[in-house]
C-alpha cells in the first residue's frame, strides 16, 4: 500500500515533468513564474522522497535544483 513518502515522490515527479513538458510544448516560457513554480515544489517534494530513501546524490541535485528555481523565482518577482 503506497505511504505518504511515496505520494510526495510521485507528486514532486509530476510536478518537474510537467513543467518540462509544458516548456517543451511551448506553452510555458523556461524563466516563467509557473515554471519556476513547478520546478521549486517537485525539487522540494523530491528532496523530502528522496532523503527519507537515504538516496543522498539524488537528494543533493534535487537540493541544488530547488534552489536554482528558488532563485530564479525569486529574482522574477523582485522585477515585476
Amino acid at each position: 500500500m503506497p505511504t505518504l513518502l511515496d505520494f510526495v515522490g510521485w507528486f514532486g515527479a509530476i510536478a518537474v515533468l510537467y513543467g518540462y513538458f509544458m516548456v517543451s510544448r511551448g506553452k510555458l516560457k523556461g524563466d516563467s513564474i509557473q515554471f519556476q513554480v513547478a520546478n521549486a515544489i517537485g525539487a522540494g517534494c523530491l528532496v523530502v522522497y528522496t532523503y527519507c530513501l537515504k538516496a543522498y546524490p539524488a537528494t543533493a541535485l534535487n537540493l541544488i535544483w530547488a534552489l536554482i528555481a528558488l532563485v530564479a523565482l525569486w529574482k522574477k518577482l523582485q522585477n515585476r
